[in-house]
């Protein structure tokens, strides 16, 4: 998949300062795997092997986890996709469809909740909601 959409898609757009977050499975990052992703994107890479370590895993703070996975998958899966082609329709027309002013509020949410880490020196977040 990183050889044959992503790096192509990559090499449709100016990327020369875009970093990428490679999260810590143990399948995503497989030599093989970081060497391409090193390749592509030199000191810009952050993951478990790469030049910026992963940091700690909190899904409170990935915007990937809090946000868009769920995001997706709630109008990915909504006409009940029965073919890959109708999946992979799906996934790009969702994502095309995020708009910048929804980036701008789940940023505006990720510094909420990196001043509430800060606030509390770094515990947890229990019952807290924060809403996009």
């Amino acid at each position: 998949m990183i050889t044959n959409i992503f790096i192509p898609e990559l090499n449709n757009h100016d990327v020369q300062e875009l970093w990428f977050q490679q999260d810590g499975a143990t399948c995503h990052t497989a030599r093989t795997t970081i060497d391409l992703l090193n390749d592509t994107f030199g000191d810009r890479l952050i993951s478990r092997f790469g030049p910026v370590n992963w940091p700690p895993r909190s899904c409170d703070l990935t915007k990937l986890d809090y946000f868009l996975w769920g995001y997706v998958k709630s109008f990915v899966y909504a006409d009940k996709p029965q073919t890959f082609d109708h999946l992979e329709d799906n996934i790009h027309r969702v994502i095309a469809d995020i708009r910048p002013q929804m980036l701008d509020k789940v940023i505006e949410n990720w510094t909420s909740r990196l001043d509430y880490i800060r606030a509390s020196r770094g515990s947890h977040m229990p019952e807290i909601i924060f809403k996009i």
